[in-house]
């Protein structure tokens, strides 16, 4: 998957350890709206550590496993997308998705999760696609309805962040349901 357009001016493209510079700005510009929920905001704290984060993605990328997009807005980076987990011989991945706050409510998360699980199911073949959020991430859970996954159940404290346990549920799609949606209402 290279450069995907999601509408005017914006777009779905890699984002490579060169970009490091880049993403760290992002990242420290947008870091008090995204650390509610995302543990790795925490972790790219210069430019080094943005790079040795962007590297593990391509080193997994170039194994076939999880890796990494950015969204981009008339050529500024403002959020971004992940296949978290990518594991094609069992047929199965998890997206996860982040993005500047004045870069919602355009639809742009919706298109570009879109993009990669027609990616996944059609030319990688795999057959689920999971998208894990918060519970209190109402923005999130909205894509996930928007995408038509089914909510498959909570994990209760699955994760430690910030001294507190935090629960997610599970969403997902599978291959038949989204060739199906996908057939009666392409890309929304």
């Amino acid at each position: 998957m290279l450069t995907t357009s999601l509408g005017p001016e914006a777009e779905l493209c890699p984002l490579e350890p060169w970009q490091a510079a880049e993403f760290f700005a992002y990242t420290d510009r947008a870091r008090a709206h995204l650390a509610p929920w995302l543990p790795w905001t925490g972790a790219v704290t210069d430019t080094a550590s943005a790079r040795r984060f962007l590297q593990r993605f391509a080193d997994s990328q170039a194994a076939d496993g999880p890796r990494i997009y950015g969204i981009r807005l008339s050529g500024e980076l403002v959020g971004g997308m992940i296949f978290r987990l990518f594991d094609a011989a069992q047929g199965s991945c998890e997206l996860g998705a982040w993005l500047a706050p004045e870069a919602q409510g355009r639809g742009l998360v919706t298109r570009a999760a879109g993009a990669m699980i027609d990616w996944a199911v059609g030319a990688r073949g795999l057959s689920r696609v999971e998208w894990l959020v918060s519970p209190a991430n109402g923005p999130s859970i909205a894509v996930a309805k928007r995408l038509g996954m089914t909510h498959e159940g909570t994990l209760r404290s699955v994760f430690e962040m910030d001294g507190k346990r935090h629960d997610l549920e599970l969403w997902a799609v599978l291959e038949e349901e989204w060739r199906q949606r996908a057939g009666s209402h392409p890309h929304e």
